[in-house]
């Protein structure tokens, strides 16, 4: 789905603001200054991981139903051709 690859571009993003600024601070960079873009690649993974994991639950479940409905309907589909073709009583 949507919402993984949502959390996913987060985290991309968070990670160049990282690196962003490990390179303008140079050999002393503190670990203070990541630990923000850190954070936003962290946040934005869980939120798109909560979104997506029942989402994905969610969508099994209702393909299992949906698939169980429709073999009933071919399945009384069968059986009322069979009453239609067979002979009058």
């Amino acid at each position: 789905g949507a919402a993984p690859m949502i959390g996913f571009l987060g985290t991309v993003v968070g990670m160049v603001i990282t690196f962003h600024t490990m390179e303008v601070s140079g050999a002393g960079v503190e670990l203070s200054q990541l630990s923000g873009g850190m954070m936003q690649a962290m946040i934005t993974t869980v939120a798109g991981l909560i979104i997506g994991i029942p989402a994905y639950v969610g969508y099994n479940l209702l393909t299992a139903r949906v698939n169980k409905v429709v073999q009933k309907m071919e399945s009384r589909t069968i059986e009322f051709m069979e009453v239609l073709e067979s002979p009058a009583k």
